[in-house]
């Protein structure tokens, strides 16, 4: 026979020690990507972020052992945070080079961003600071930088085999340019965002490139 105490249901909501961590974890990391947007990797301490959160320095070891992982993480939050504001349709091609998976993607993209300025501030100083020697971002952005070009060059090439991009553009360099102005013009906005368009930039460049 059942006692009262196992027929008695358990208090709703109450969460174990996981879910505790999991939302420390992420508190973390939120006051992280605070005071890396503010003052870059390396000024950025951890003494701040453990403040932030209103924990001991300590404490926040316990979680991220070293200020590098700590800053992995956040850039993975940056990635997840980007990248649930569109849902980019690559390889959507259509007859119209404007309208394609490439086109709508790119400016959907940097449309969902202005949404978004901590992280685009955040990605924007962390790039920077990544070309020194010994960053510890360095390999992120890397490989993000060669896996954009890739992708970049791979549909203008579909784009091109269709008779859609415009005579004497290279693909490889027309993607790396791509890059390179999207960053940029996300500077300047960031800088005076009443006074720079990043999505109509975008747009005059990629009409450049078909006919």
């Amino acid at each position: 026979m059942s006692t009262e105490a196992e027929r008695s249901p358990k208090p709703a909501g109450r969460r174990g020690p996981g879910a505790k961590s999991a939302e420390r974890r992420q508190a973390i990391v939120e006051a992280a990507h605070e005071v890396f947007a503010e003052r870059g990797y390396h000024a950025g301490s951890f003494q701040e972020i453990a403040d932030r959160v209103g924990m001991s320095q300590t404490g926040l070891l316990y979680y991220f052992p070293s200020k590098s992982e700590l800053l992995l993480e956040v850039l993975h939050r940056r990635d997840a945070v980007s990248a649930g504001r569109v849902e980019a349709r690559w390889g959507d091609a259509s007859n119209s080079a404007m309208s394609s998976g490439l086109v709508d993607g790119i400016l959907a993209r940097a449309e969902a961003n202005k949404s978004i300025p901590g992280v685009i501030e955040l990605y924007t100083v962390l790039c920077g600071e990544s070309a020194t020697a010994g960053h510890p971002a360095h390999p992120y952005f890397v490989d993000r930088f060669e896996n954009l070009r890739t992708r970049y060059a791979a549909e203008l090439r579909e784009l091109q085999a269709q008779g859609l991009l415009r005579a004497g553009v290279d693909p490889d360099r027309a993607a790396a340019s791509l890059i390179a102005l999207w960053d940029g013009i996300q500077l300047q906005w960031l800088l005076a965002p009443d006074r720079v368009d990043v999505v109509a930039c975008l747009r005059d460049y990629l009409e450049q490139l078909f006919e």
